[in-house]
């Protein structure tokens, strides 16, 4: 009742408001001498000040209200209000017109008129809007939560508990007065907690056509991984023309899901992929994707203007890993980086070092530990190609390691600890699917050692050691260096001795300094012996990866000394380091063998000398942090290789990070002599981007310095809306150093994206917006 009415007056409406309930009971067929019951349509009238009741033959009933106090039903958890009101009560049927309100378990549609039957709790609205919440996010009439979607249409039928047809109309999940965006279709399909179903559909953001699809599938659970279709993708590039990438997504349950995807290409052909994710239990998942190309025949433009054919393939690529707990302590890794085509792979990829990576791998592994013993079992291959019909395999099927680690030999200072290996070696060379050369073998080896630590003063460490090893070979070379199946063995003593110091330091104190309130100084001389003892048939073994390289009657001395500047603010950390060491040989070729040095295995030249390293390290603060790492070859009086990398940033707003490296040509050192594998690039990228992620910018790019060309730019802009975003990206690419027989000078990229409330977006099967998957 409204606020300053009397008493007298109050107690006369409440009093003719029970008087009309009861009556309205009646002519809703509650039976006689039980009005207070529920009636078989279970619906009660409630009375407004100003309502009109008028009862007719055959339970016909005529109610009208007022705008101001609608006539209003309550029927079960439904509530209808209306100006005008007619009930057929044998029929269970009920229409309403003027300013119809329709409300039920956080469902809302308001209507210029209804038909409802209250028995089959089925309708239709005419020109009529609503809104729905979700499960889990129930409010009531009165306020509460916002609602999760909004919908309009020339009529609304509703069919089911919670199921809605709608035609002629539109929905959204951006539920305010001006939604941003907006799906319009002739027919919808609304299941509310679990999708809706449009057909000839358009997207319209902020009253602009962007996008028509022939169906569309929306998930409007109250769930981050619902099922449904993700937005589309429309993408252009030089090479596969326009592009549509479209996803459907498929939550399995709470620990997998699936997505499924689909590229069109005007120019390419189209692709079929996927992805599987699962999570069994903590350390315990893994992921898969797949994508199947079926590439069409077409014609190119070359540089100069003239045309070539490029022929049309089918091709497949397989990525993924995987982590699983086993019983018995053990666990299960795998791991795929696999393609049919090398030319697709370099082609199409928008990631730079996928698209110049030359090599595919796939691996496994079981492992396990119990106390100080370790088992090891894996699987690999590594396919690294020459051309795009040709390709050198290496890997082990399989390579069972086993290992114990050092412990103490009773109470002496004495450890004792042995590694030993079962492999087999896969190496081979295969040209037009023709296995060329097989250099494969199996191989076992045992080293059982021993060590001394001699000292254990906090300035001064000496460590010594002795291994014995001993190989098996189940092949070797004869005199003319051609591969035999005749075996062969190897046995040698291994003696280290690794001194470490004295060890230096010096501690200046800077109270007031808002950097540090101390810094300490500390440099550690470091100096490895070691002595091998002699290898008669080292010109016999087949030499295929480290253990087989072993010069002996060597004597090796690693020396060194490194530089470590820390800084005390509460907590002690390393801010700066530099570490510079070399190696030297009393027999030059085991420097060609050298697996610590930056060049590559194998390629370096003889010499007794190898190159000096210095490695830098910076970390000045928790947000800035660089490396800095070159080789000088001290016979050639040149720098080999060079290599600088850094990164910041600040807060959640920036990151930036920038690199640098060269291989530089030499004409005096062999290995280095050749203009054509001398490499410099340069590469940088930043991402900044707004508190919270509702705007982003990002700036990614390679630049070959040796030829003055970039090799690729990548620019992509977001952003998040209340209810929706959109994401542009925009890619040059350039790069002629690869298989992919394409000779377009510059292929030109471009991606657009959208997000809606309650649907996502993802990266297609090459890689847009940075990445793959979801």
């Amino acid at each position: 009742m409204t606020s300053g009415r009397g008493i007298i007056t109050d107690f006369m409406l409440r009093f003719t408001s029970i008087l009309v309930i009861c009556f309205a009971v009646d002519w809703l067929g509650a039976p006689a001498g039980a009005r207070a019951q529920s009636t078989a349509a279970g619906c009660t009238a409630y009375n407004q000040e100003g309502m009109t009741v008028v009862r007719l033959p055959n339970d016909h009933y005529v109610l009208d209200g007022t705008p101001d106090a609608p006539v209003q039903i309550e029927c079960d958890n439904m509530l209808f209000f209306a100006d005008h009101v007619e009930s057929f009560q044998k029929e269970g049927r009920v229409t309403a017109r003027g300013h119809v309100v329709y409300s039920s378990a956080g469902n809302r549609i308001s209507a210029e008129r209804m038909e409802f039957n209250t028995k089959t709790r089925t309708g239709t609205f005419y020109v009529a809007s609503g809104t729905a919440t979700l499960q889990g996010k129930a409010t009531g009439p009165t306020g509460g939560q916002e609602p999760d979607l909004m919908f309009r249409g020339d009529e609304i039928h509703k069919i089911g508990p919670k199921k809605y047809r709608i035609v002629g109309g539109n929905f959204t999940t951006c539920v305010q007065p001006t939604p941003r965006w907006e799906m319009q279709s002739r027919s919808i399909t609304l299941n509310l907690d679990d999708y809706a179903l449009l057909k000839n559909a358009l997207l319209y953001v902020k009253h602009v056509p962007l996008f028509y699809l022939p169906i569309f599938y929306f998930p409007i659970q109250e769930d981050n991984r619902a099922t449904g279709f993700v937005m589309p993708i429309y993408g252009s590039t030089t090479s596969k023309g326009q592009s549509i990438s479209n996803a459907f997504f498929w939550a399995i349950n709470r620990s997998q899901d699936a997505t499924i995807m689909h590229d069109w290409f005007s120019k390419a052909g189209q692709q079929m992929g996927g992805e599987y994710r699962y999570v069994v239990s903590p350390g315990s998942q893994g992921s898969v994707t797949t994508s199947f190309l079926n590439e069409a025949a077409r014609t190119i433009t070359e540089s100069d203007g003239t045309e070539s054919f490029l022929a049309g393939q089918k091709t497949y690529t397989l990525v993924g890993g995987l982590v699983q707990r086993l019983p018995l302590n053990l666990r299960l890794r795998a791991n795929a980086n696999y393609y049919s085509s090398i030319v697709t792979q370099q082609r199409y990829q928008q990631d730079i070092y996928q698209a110049t990576n030359s090599t595919r791998r796939m691996d496994s592994n079981i492992s396990g530990s119990w106390g100080s013993y370790a088992l090891s079992t894996t699987l690999e291959r590594t396919d690294y190609f020459d051309s795009p019909t040709s390709y050198t395999t290496t890997g082990s099927l399989p390579r069972v390691t086993f290992s114990r680690g050092e412990r103490k030999i009773g109470g002496s200072p004495v450890y004792f600890g042995m590694n030993s290996e079962l492999v087999t070696l896969d190496r081979s060379t295969t040209t037009d699917d023709v296995k060329t050369s097989d250099r494969g073998l199996s191989r076992v080896d045992v080293s059982p050692s021993v060590r001394v630590p001699f000292t254990r003063w906090p300035f001064l460490t000496i460590n010594s050691s002795v291994a014995w090893r001993g190989t098996y070979w189940t092949e070797s070379l004869d005199a003319a260096g051609v591969q035999v199946s005749e075996p062969i063995g190897r046995k040698y003593f291994d003696f280290q001795t690794r001194i470490t110091g004295p060890v230096l330091n010096r501690i200046w104190n800077t109270p007031g300094n808002g950097f540090a309130e101390k810094f300490k100084h500390v440099v550690q001389p470091t100096l490895t012996i070691q002595r091998v003892t002699a290898v008669d048939n080292f010109d016999q073994i087949v030499r295929l990866d480290g253990t087989d390289t072993i010069v002996g009657s060597l004597t090796r001395i690693n020396y060194g000394v490194a530089n470590r500047l820390y800084a005390k603010k509460g907590t002690s950390r390393e801010i700066l380091s530099a570490t510079l060491s070399q190696n030297y040989y009393t027999d030059a070729r085991a420097a060609q063998y050298e697996t610590q040095n930056q060049t590559g295995f194998g390629t370096d030249p003889p010499s007794n000398y190898g190159p000096v390293t210095l490695l830098v390290r910076g970390m000045p603060t928790d947000r800035l942090q660089a490396d800095f790492r070159t080789e000088w070859d001290s016979t050639a009086n040149a720098l080999r290789t060079v290599a600088l990398n850094g990164g910041f940033t600040s807060g959640t707003w920036l990151t930036a990070t920038a690199g640098w490296s060269q291989r530089r040509y030499i004409p005096e050192l062999a290995g280095y002599d050749n203009p054509a594998s001398a490499t410099n690039y340069l590469n940088a990228g930043t991402d900044l981007r707004r508190s919270g992620g509702r705007l982003g910018v990002s700036y990614a790019f390679n630049y070959d310095l040796q030829h003055d060309e970039f090799l690729q730019q990548r620019y992509s802009v977001y952003y998040n809306a209340q209810c929706c975003g959109v994401a542009v990206e925009y890619q040059t690419f350039n790069y002629a150093g690869g298989f992919s027989g394409l000779s377009i000078p510059n292929d030109k990229r471009f991606n657009l994206s959208f997000t809606l409330a309650g649907i996502g977006t993802f990266s297609n099967l090459f890689g847009a917006f940075g990445g793959q998957g979801r």
